[in-house]
């Protein structure tokens, strides 16, 4: 991961343990695992850090560097998961996993719709319904799942839906090719199936959203500009990051996209390592070949390598530090997205103020952020990751989703119970997206407790007299099967992480709450073959003591999983989780029943979750920032 220039301070030679994998030892960890023969051949899926034992790290000590480098068979199912050590240029583990199957690639994308496009059924599928210049059919590869459909047994298959370009640049989405789904296997490289569920005319009305096909717009605003004349205040070390008093180190892989590490305050540990770590977008029609759509973007795709290339002044505005990214390709090679990753400030609105009206005096702060994100294309639907550090302590996640929903087609003015009709014959379903973020607490060390808050009334009665009594109670949650929680907003409930050996100047244990504003209620029945395997959506917390290899919440391959290996199993053990090193999964997100408005592109919509200093701090911990007023500012005259 490398710097572009920027008006960050940054020093590009401070080689941190946790700092990603650099081009050279991407390629050096493909060597080293292809010098075992039975290896040679194999197509990679993904090369990471595999990060430095905990205790060490923290320690000072050294810790080797290494590498997990995953591969794959083209001709046969399988993943074969290796260790390398690259600095005594070896393989220190291999671990088979005969039946998985690894991530649809990238590279794999368009080699998909060419094969599709080439088969005689799905040709005479088109047809059928008046289409017979496949040069201009776009084929969306998705995963299959796991639905035990005779005939798919042990393969590596792909799932797929189709739509129409009119003309180049065209918004095909506005064309569902609807009612035609071939099947592909990724082994084999054929089509064993086109499913055909009966011929809906396709529509044809143009819904664009390039500028390019608008004759006219709204008048421009004003310019509205981001101005740091004395550079900005955050620098970079490398990948360690520091900004007022947070520091943490900015990592990032093929699967996850964005990671963090080592995040402090004031040099206090806060979370050991933060990132999201599972997507499932479940739609909720049955009809067609649409009961299918229930795909994992994070582990069937991995949206690292989706991250888009940002652009100055458009995705990021002000002064901006951006980071290049390198991963690898599946013949072992290094592809670089630059610009990748985007890292600035943000002014914040009001931190705190008091007018006190006896003396008619008033203090005023204002507050900005630290933004460090990234944008990511998964098919028609854009997913900007959002992470702030707050100036009062708070780290708070927020997801954008934009970009185009998913379409099907339908007789105009007659759609589906389970979509919406958003132009004339082109239906978007319903469907949610919920996702899950792993947060490795460290709430001063590692030895922390998890503690769930509920608010309740008094009961009517001598404590009760006048009806007004309510209080909130506090509840240590011992083992992992008791911390499986939901929310209830019928008493506020949310939870806490304290460190019971570190007490405030109050006498109670320093804290950080999780404040859960976007919960979902799942929908997905939990023993259909899509509920089975998220299963982690079933709750909206969940801890877990730590272990480095529980590393995602509905298991390690995901492509036709079972559900098997996931935080379901990982909770079983029932380990206890009271002043231990606990990691913190938190499942959110967004129901998503298609409005007209998110059509042809859909504006932003928001989901995340803020963790709150509560109790970590004795009082106000931006007391001490000193008063100003911002000289750029000035009375806009907007009054006629």
């Amino acid at each position: 991961m490398d710097c572009c220039h920027g008006q960050a301070t940054r020093t590009l030679d401070v080689l941190h343990p946790l700092r990603p994998l650099s081009p050279e030892e991407i390629r050096k960890a493909v060597s080293i695992v292809r010098t075992r023969p039975e290896l040679a051949e194999f197509a990679i899926e993904t090369v990471e850090l595999k990060e430095p034992d905990k205790a060490a790290y923290r320690a000072g000590s050294p810790v080797p560097r290494e590498a997990r480098v995953n591969l794959f068979s083209l001709h046969r199912l399988g993943v074969t998961r290796t260790v390398v050590d690259l600095d005594a240029g070896t393989v220190t583990a291999v671990t088979e996993a005969p039946d998985a199957r690894p991530m649809i690639q990238l590279e794999q994308f368009m080699a998909i719709e060419d094969i599709v496009k080439a088969s005689p059924d799905f040709v005479a599928a088109c047809a059928k319904r008046g289409i017979t210049d496949m040069a201009m059919v776009c084929v969306d590869p998705w995963s299959a799942g796991n639905f035990s459909v005779p005939g798919e047994e042990h393969r590596h298959l792909c799932h797929t839906f189709a739509w129409l370009r009119l003309r180049e640049n065209e918004n095909f989405y506005a064309h569902p090719i609807e009612g035609v789904n071939a099947v592909v296997d990724l082994k084999t490289q054929e089509v064993i199936r086109v499913d055909d569920y009966g011929v809906v005319p396709v529509p044809m009305g143009e819904h664009n959203y390039e500028s390019q096909f608008r004759d006219s717009f709204r008048p421009a605003l004003k310019p509205l500009d981001v101005v740091q004349p004395e550079g900005v205040s955050f620098r970079l070390d490398g990948p360690v990051l520091s900004w007022d008093k947070w520091s943490l180190v900015v990592g990032f892989n093929a699967r996850e996209s964005l990671t963090l590490h080592d995040i402090r305050y004031d040099g206090r540990p806060v979370i050991h390592r933060a990132s999201l770590v599972e997507m499932v977008v479940p739609y909720g029609s049955p009809d067609n070949g649409h009961f299918r759509k229930n795909v994992f973007d994070i582990g069937e795709y991995g949206i690292g390598k989706l991250a888009n290339s940002l652009k100055l002044g458009c995705d990021c505005l002000g002064a901006i530090e951006y980071l290049d990214v390198h991963l690898a390709t599946m013949s072992g090679e290094v592809m670089t997205i630059e610009k990748a990753i985007c890292i600035h400030e943000e002014d914040s609105g009001l931190l705190w103020k008091h007018w006190d009206f006896r003396t008619e005096r008033a203090e005023v702060r204002r507050a900005r952020k630290l933004v460090v994100s990234c944008i990511c294309t998964v098919g028609n639907y854009e997913y900007a990751l959002y992470w702030y550090f707050h100036i009062d302590g708070t780290i708070e996640f927020e997801m954008k989703a934009t970009g185009i929903i998913n379409t099907a087609a339908c007789l105009p003015g007659q759609p589906p119970k389970y979509g919406r009709e958003v132009a004339p014959g082109v239906v978007g379903h319903i469907h949610q997206h919920i996702f899950c973020a792993r947060l490795d607490m460290a709430i001063d060390g590692d030895a922390n407790s998890f503690v769930e808050c509920n608010t309740y009334a008094e009961a009517p009665g001598p404590d009760n007299p006048y009806g007004n009594a309510f209080y909130e109670a506090q509840t240590v949650l011992k083992t992992e099967l008791e911390a499986c929680r939901r929310i209830e907003p019928a008493t506020h409930r949310y939870w806490k992480v304290i460190n019971p050996g570190r007490l405030n100047h109050a006498g109670t244990p320093v804290a950080y709450k999780l404040e859960p504003g976007h919960c979902v209620t799942p929908f997905v029945h939990p023993d259909s073959p899509s509920g089975k395997r998220a299963g982690f959506v079933q709750n909206h917390v969940w801890v877990t003591a730590y272990d480095p290899e529980e590393r995602f919440p509905a298991g390690e391959h995901m492509n036709h999983s079972t559900g098997a290996g996931g935080l379901p199993d990982f909770v079983k053990q029932d380990r206890p989780i009271e002043n231990a090193d606990i990691v913190l999964w938190h499942v959110f997100g967004l129901h998503h029943p298609v409005r007209i408005e998110d059509f042809p592109v859909q504006p932003c919509v928001m989901t995340g979750f803020k963790l709150m200093p509560s109790g970590f701090f004795n009082g106000n911990p931006c007391i001490d920032m000193a008063p100003e007023t911002n000289a750029a500012s000035c009375c806009a005259h907007a009054s006629a």
